[in-house]
């Protein structure tokens, strides 16, 4: 049988991206960016649906306070070539 998400999840526990220093808005970060991979190979399907919230939630308050973050002109697609 297929887990389906619940779409009824509550938020995402924590403190609110918008309240974290900077410091701790970084480290949420890396600590979600780490544990990403283990939680879609090994965590039951409701797990995935709050870590892709708070994931979001974070990425989303590190670009609204980073609008002039450094691009690496490297990781750059070529939109031409489809």
């Amino acid at each position: 049988m297929t887990e389906q998400l619940d779409q009824r999840w509550p938020e995402a526990e924590g403190v609110a991206a918008g309240d974290l220093s900077d410091d701790d808005l970084l480290r949420e970060l890396a600590q979600l960016h780490r544990t990403r991979h283990e939680t879609l190979l090994h965590a039951p399907t409701q797990a995935l649906q709050p870590h892709s919230e708070r994931t979001t939630e974070l990425e989303l308050e590190y670009l609204r306070r980073r609008p002039e973050r450094d691009i690496d002109q490297a990781r750059l697609r070529d939109r031409a070539s489809g």
